[in-house]
């Protein structure tokens, strides 16, 4: 099922004075400008997931103007969300994540448009869905769908950034243009256990909310500034030191998806 909440979208690709006056205090940094605004605003991004990292990193991008948000996630709203996933409340219970998500977006930020995909992310889907964006931000919680999102935005050239977390730590990383991908650091062969999931292992309410805030600052200097600090490294986050590194890698060279292309 598709939707498409576009109530009031401001369609010029000028910034109106709402826009102006919304974005103020972003257009006013240094290094940041109105050229920059202006990129966000014909921007294309597909978030996949609306869970923890998803809601927030949506949220994030809708405030700061990026002009057009597809949402895909075919879960409905539960009680054990409500701990982290700062998008719901008790009355959103039930309800599909994306389609709750996508009014939420809408509230905050009229001159946007947000498409919904309330479906899973699968084979018959991925192409169609990833070939239109400028950029895909995977929050999701399973390989088998992480792993599928890579091989597509290989094969489409669209940059990813990848953000995951789990008890009391996080790690993000990005795959553009030639780099290494998902499966240079991550082999399938050595990640087939689906059990390694927030449902099954835990979370702390702050960690996913941590590294959505983070995927998000990092997909805004990619859509405003074209800079990419993680590409080819992987952040590691630990929640309980509040140490971060950044580690470097590169292609696998048994990676048969990177060889391939």
């Amino acid at each position: 099922m598709t939707q498409v909440l576009d109530n009031n979208l401001d369609t010029d690709l000028e910034l109106s004075d709402a826009e102006m006056h919304l974005y103020s205090r972003q257009i006013l940094l240094d290094g940041w400008d109105i050229e920059a605004q202006e990129k966000l605003k014909l921007a294309n991004v597909l978030i996949v997931g609306c869970g923890g990292i998803g809601c927030t990193t949506a949220e994030l991008l809708a405030r700061a103007g990026v002009g057009k948000i597809t949402l895909i996630d075919a879960d409905t709203v539960e009680m054990s969300n409500l701990q982290r996933q700062i998008a719901y409340t008790v009355q959103d219970v039930g309800f599909y994540k994306a389609e709750v998500l996508a009014k939420r977006l809408k509230s905050i930020n009229p001159h946007i448009d947000v498409i919904i995909k309330v479906e899973k992310l699968d084979e018959s889907n991925v192409d169609e869905l990833i070939v239109q964006q400028d950029l895909v931000l995977d929050g999701c919680d399973n390989f088998t769908t992480r792993y599928l999102v890579n091989e597509s935005v290989k094969k489409h050239n669209v940059a990813l950034i990848s953000a995951s977390a789990i008890g009391f730590q996080g790690q993000m990383f990005m795959v553009e243009g030639d780099s290494a991908c998902y499966e240079c650091l991550f082999p399938k062969e050595d990640h087939i256990n689906e059990s390694l999931r927030c449902a099954d292992s835990g979370v702390l309410a702050t960690t996913p909310n941590v590294m959505a805030s983070l995927q998000a600052h990092h997909a805004l200097l990619y859509l405003g500034l074209a800079l990419t600090p993680l590409k080819q490294k992987l952040l590691l986050w630990d929640g309980l030191s509040m140490k971060q590194r950044i580690v470097n890698f590169q292609i696998d060279t048994n990676c048969s998806l990177c060889q391939a292309i």
